[in-house]
């Protein structure tokens, strides 16, 4: 395979010449372009990203992590990133988790892979990332941005929207049906973002009345079958809830699909509220109730300040990020008699 130095030699010119004929930045002489194009040409040459950078220090590639790839949740995000980068003349590079045991040691690895490809800046996703392990980045900190998470170290690098105010949302959309018996299936105690919206929705009960300490919470881990896990577990029950907060849609749809195999009606026997508002909502049978997290604005905002220092662009960035309740089928009043 032919290199950048072997169309420098061919074509008698410098490797520094080479590149700003490919990189097409800076100034070479019309014939010599011209001497180096054919080379190119005869050569059959196809230059590596790192050979168009080196005319401007870039490599134009912006590396994406996150932490599996699996189910909707990721997907419109990588969407989002990978149309604007296409529009900015740019690509994106992503690398994903295996779900091995240790989370942690996978988003290292996988931080240091795009920058060992040379991405000019990182988007990073991920709960298990800590302090520490952005400080041993050094210098490439400065081109990280975190979406979903916040860290004191870099916050002006971090996007998230508010999950406590999320979590209050999930609250006042129950209370305003008149919900009072009211079981939730919560994420992974891991995830700083799944804490977030259990406390707001939690605190919003309490200041409502309720007694908390009698929600029942079922644990999952934001899959469909820990939906699914969860209706069988609240089936058991003497008397089933009137509402379930679960607390992402993945788990929403997959408590649905357990309650419609059992002959449950969603929302005339009970309540099935979803968080994110993902694309799979609106497909759900019943269409999922859920709280809409405006994760497209808040991938927007983080990608446009990562471009902004990567490229010297002056793109829009927000921090205000509105959370809202887009209601469909599934959440209705209690019902007059609970199924026992």
């Amino acid at each position: 395979m032919a290199t950048i130095k072997d169309v420098a030699r061919l074509a008698g010119v410098g490797v520094g010449t080479a590149s700003r004929v490919i990189s097409g930045n800076g100034s070479v002489a019309p014939a010599t372009a011209e001497r180096v194009r054919k080379v190119i040409a005869q050569l059959k040459f196809r230059p590596s990203h790192a050979a168009r950078s080196l005319g401007n220090g870039t490599s134009k590639l912006i590396g994406v992590y996150i932490p599996y790839l699996l189910g909707t949740y990721y997907t419109p995000i990588l969407r989002v990133i990978d149309t604007v980068l296409r529009g900015q003349g740019l690509h994106m590079v992503v690398a994903f988790g295996a779900g091995r045991a240790d989370e942690r040691a996978e988003t290292v690895d996988g931080m240091r892979f795009l920058l060992d490809r040379d991405c000019d800046g990182l988007i990073v996703m991920s709960n298990a990332l800590q302090d520490e392990d952005i400080r041993t980045l050094g210098t490439a900190a400065r081109q990280v941005v975190v979406l979903n998470r916040h860290f004191d170290r870099i916050k002006e690098q971090c996007f998230t929207a508010d999950h406590v105010q999320g979590g209050v949302q999930a609250a006042r959309a129950l209370l305003q049906h008149k919900h009072k018996d009211i079981a939730v299936v919560a994420g992974p105690a891991s995830s700083p973002d799944n804490m977030a919206r259990i406390a707001g929705f939690m605190g919003e009960l309490a200041l409502r009345g309720l007694d908390t300490t009698k929600v029942l919470t079922v644990p999952g881990d934001f899959s469909n079958q820990a939906g699914w896990d969860a209706a069988e577990t609240l089936l058991k029950l003497k008397r089933l809830p009137t509402a379930v907060f679960c607390a992402n849609d993945e788990m929403a749809i997959g408590l649905l699909a357990h309650f419609q195999e059992r002959g449950m009606s969603v929302p005339h026997e009970v309540s099935v509220l979803g968080y994110d508002d993902s694309p799979s909502a609106a497909f759900a049978a019943p269409r999922l109730t859920s709280v809409h997290i405006p994760s497209h604005e808040v991938t927007l905002a983080g990608l446009n300040w990562l471009l902004n220092r990567c490229y010297e662009a002056e793109l829009p960035v927000s921090r205000q990020f509105d959370i809202s309740v887009t209601w469909r089928a599934s959440v209705a009043a209690p019902p007059s008699r609970k199924r026992s």
